[in-house]
């Protein structure tokens, strides 16, 4: 058989814990995604993702694109919430026309469509699974050293979880690239990358805690582990990985 063309892929999957000390070290949720690489360079992100603490408990997939020039292309979401639905949506970016747009259903907002011209240095689409916060943090130029920067990024959602109806929101973050280290959680030893979210813009209950995350040091950018501050107080590590 001839014109066959393999698709590199890479599977793997995320255990969720506890830093309370209620709940310490215990179970909260799981993540298990893929991404594959198509020949036009571009990658697609799968993710199914489970929070089972704090309640209510939320579940989410995620079918999400980005082009060979690493921007945004589409992404579609489904979500529940307590096991009950709560929402599905489609977004889609035209580079070409410099718009966003996005439908989406829910029992809570009915049948939603917005359209809204892609932001001005838009530094690529935040769609909650953990795997893609590490993929993000390739925004990042590295050759300036460890440094921190201010990124901005469209969410399918503002709740800290993700756990609203998909509706485009635009959020500016403090990222900062912290440097290099070694990581070694049940998936393996990895040679990473330390970056660092902190929100210094929000204020009161909407300000996301610091967020210190792992990713490996190549041009897969995977999670590896990391965890949320504050009132979160969350830890997340590899667990499997199959390149």
């Amino acid at each position: 058989m001839t014109g066959i063309m393999p698709h590199p892929r890479i599977t793997g999957a995320i255990r969720y814990t506890s830093k309370k000390p209620e709940l310490l070290d215990q179970e909260r949720g799981r993540e298990n995604f893929a991404f594959t690489r198509h020949a036009s360079g571009a990658v697609t992100l799968q993710a199914h993702c489970e929070i089972e603490e704090p309640r209510p408990t939320v579940m989410r997939d995620i079918l999400y694109s980005i082009d060979a020039e690493g921007r945004p292309m589409d992404c579609q979401i489904r979500l529940s919430l307590d096991d009950e639905y709560l929402g599905s949506g489609w977004v889609r970016f035209d580079h070409a026309t410099g718009m966003a747009e996005c439908e989406s259903h829910g029992p809570t907002i009915g049948r939603l469509r917005q359209a809204m011209p892609i932001p001005d240095g838009l530094d690529g689409f935040g769609t909650h699974p953990i795997v893609g916060d590490g993929y993000l943090t390739r925004c990042m130029d590295l050759s300036k050293g460890p440094h921190r920067r201010l990124i901005k990024v469209l969410l399918p959602s503002p709740d800290h979880r993700g756990a609203t109806p998909p509706m485009l929101a635009l959020v500016t973050i403090t990222l900062e690239y912290v440097g290099e280290a070694e990581r070694t959680v049940p998936a393996g030893t990895f040679a990473c990358r330390h970056f660092r979210f902190v929100d210094e813009g929000a204020m009161g209950g909407n300000q996301h805690p610091p967020y210190d995350m792992w990713v490996t040091a190549d041009a897969d950018s995977i999670f590896v582990c990391g965890g949320v501050g504050g009132y979160m107080q969350t830890w997340y590590e590899l667990v499997s990985l199959t390149r």
